[in-house]
């Protein structure tokens, strides 16, 4: 076979195995995603399987009983037409073999004449073995070598009956090749005096067969016009039931999107899905109360927060110019004096980054929040926000380190608002970090660019990462804390990502650490369809490109560039840090 057609074939034998795999897959598809198909399939498989069985029960019925009684017929047929011959010979008394050639003819003429008789023909045969005395008697001699086997006649012969059915197949007399049912009734006649004969009734089965067929067209039609009245009732019925149903999980969507004004028709009534309507309804409206309910409280408690901030800011300036007169003046008092004016003092400065904070998140809660947006490398925000950090890491003995793509990292985005967000995470980072490294991972892509700082210290649970975002939340109030802190941080930071359209993940797990990663697209509107830097050990984000971001100096291989500790005079920036093992196991990731 040629190379081409060979290839072709191949090409052929592909295209349809891909269409009859696409089919398959839409059919099953829409198979499962409709109740009222499952439902009639379901029937219509069930009602197939049951008039299957009872197909087959009727048909073998049927036939049973009409071939049963056609043979019983034809035995007793055959019985009386042998009894009618042996007659014939017993009353002559014939030797010459001239009148025993004229006995046999006159037999089989008597035979084919008798009224009543469904042979089709009639064979007079010598017995095998014996001597030929006169010539065998056929009224068919076509099928003397075809029905008249010699397996047939011994058959005969050894049966310990009067006589033997056999069934045979009788060529039919059109040029169709075609062979229909018979049997053969094979007995043997004592004719003369050592003169035994066998003699062969044939009769076709062709009637029955005929009306079997017809049984059968018949079963066929009735089943199928059965299964169709099946599927057209199991349809209807599975409309009316599915309707409604898919109508209330429509009414469902609609609230679930925020419409809560809708409610599922057809509450009128008293039949089942007027009472599912009815009692849907009620849900709905209890659902709506409640959510105005909730709606009023929440934004009194909004207004509330608001109001308290604003009406605190002015005592709180007097409060502060007073604290400030005491406190400089802390060198006059005694030493108990000097060190409560210092308390005082740093409270009111938490006093007032509470305040602070909650009047950015009315500001939030409010739509009132301004994005300030201009074109900025986020690298050099992150370094400026981690040399800000650089004391805090000194004091807690924790090694920050930044890697940084080659290329720039512009986008649009407030300064003021990442630098926020970034600050709060590298702070978090180096307080839960327990004197181990902390790194922080700028990467970029064409749409997007991200941050992610890690550390490796408690880590939180599944049950943390869940609720980190929430406001006043923090994993364990009783942490000893050197830098304050409202539980508002990481919530702000939240609205501060959704204000530029961007993303803010977090990941940990108890003893390996927590992970965040910020992600900002470059332009206005532009989607983030995949964060250009993992934040999670790679066995969590089975899209990490490896080897994606480059170190600042690619020479010194894959180590990120350490920070030096600003606060040291001596540092030049040149020393090298490498991050720790990455762990694996379950992690949390959220978004």
């Amino acid at each position: 076979m040629p190379h081409g057609l060979v290839t072709r074939l191949r090409r052929a034998v592909h295209r349809a195995r891909v269409v009859t795999v696409r089919f398959t897959r839409r059919s099953v598809a829409q198979w499962r995603s409709s109740m009222q198909l499952r439902v009639v399939t379901t029937a219509l498989a069930i009602g197939l399987a049951a008039i299957v069985v009872l197909g087959l029960y009727l048909s073998t019925s049927v036939r049973d009983g009409i071939y049963e009684q056609r043979l019983a017929a034809i035995d007793r047929e055959a019985a009386r037409l042998t009894e009618q011959v042996a007659e014939s010979f017993s009353d002559t008394a014939t030797t010459s073999d001239g009148a025993l050639q004229i006995l046999l003819r006159d037999s089989i003429a008597t035979l084919a004449s008798t009224g009543g008789s469904t042979a089709e023909a009639y064979f007079l045969l010598h017995e095998m073995g014996t001597t030929v005395r006169v010539s065998d008697i056929v009224t068919r001699p076509d099928l003397t070598d075809v029905i008249i086997t010699d397996e047939v006649r011994t058959a005969n012969l050894a049966s310990d009956d009067d006589q033997v059915l056999q069934a045979v197949g009788i060529p039919s007399r059109q040029a169709n090749g075609m062979v229909l049912p018979g049997v053969i009734v094979g007995s043997t006649v004592q004719a003369a005096p050592g003169a035994r004969y066998e003699i062969y009734y044939l009769y076709s089965l062709e009637p029955e067969q005929e009306t079997l067929s017809f049984v059968h067209r018949v079963l066929l039609a009735g089943g199928f016009g059965m299964l169709a009245l099946l599927g057209v009732v199991t349809w209807t019925m599975a409309r009316q039931t599915v309707t409604p149903v898919t109508r209330a999980a429509t009414v469902a969507e609609r609230l679930a999107e925020g419409h809560l004004s809708e409610r599922m028709p057809g509450a009128r009534g008293t039949d089942e899905m007027a009472s599912l309507a009815r009692s849907f309804n009620e849900m709905a409206e209890s659902l709506q109360d409640q959510i105005r309910r909730m709606e009023e409280l929440s934004a009194m408690q909004r207004r509330f927060v608001s109001d308290v901030s604003h009406e605190l800011r002015t005592p709180l300036t007097t409060i502060r110019m007073a604290s400030e007169i005491i406190h400089e003046s802390r060198h006059q008092m005694d030493e108990d004096a000097a060190r409560s004016a210092e308390l005082l003092l740093g409270q009111i400065d938490r006093f007032e980054s509470l305040l602070a904070d909650l009047l950015e998140i009315s500001r939030f809660d409010a739509g009132a929040a301004v994005l300030d947006a201009e074109r900025r490398d986020l690298r050099d925000v992150v370094m400026s926000v981690v040399e800000q950090a650089a004391p805090l890491a000194k004091t807690k003995d924790v090694q920050v380190s930044v890697r940084l793509p080659d290329s720039d990292a512009a986008a649009d985005f407030d300064p003021r608002r990442i630098e926020r967000i970034l600050r709060n995470l590298v702070v978090n980072a180096i307080e839960h970090a327990e004197e181990r490294p902390v790194e922080v991972t700028v990467a970029e892509d064409d749409r997007a660019v991200a941050v992610v700082v890690r550390d490796y210290g408690v880590g939180m649970t599944k049950q943390e990462v869940e609720h980190v975002f929430d406001r006043f939340w923090r994993a364990d109030p009783a942490r000893a804390r050197t830098t304050g802190g409202s539980g508002l941080g990481l919530a702000i930071a939240l609205e501060d990502a959704h204000l530029h359209a961007g993303r803010l993940d977090a990941w940990g797990r108890p003893g390996q650490g927590a992970s965040f990663r910020l992600t900002l697209p470059r332009s206005a509107g532009v989607q983030i369809a995949e964060p250009p830097v993992t934040m999670a050990p790679a066995s969590h984000e089975p899209g990490l490109r490896t080897g994606q971001i480059p170190v600042v100096n690619p020479s010194a291989g894959p180590t990120p560039t350490a920070i030096p500790d600003l606060s040291d005079p001596g540092c030049d920036g040149a020393e090298r840090l490498a991050g720790p093992e990455q762990p694996a196991g379950n992690d949390v990731e959220v978004h």
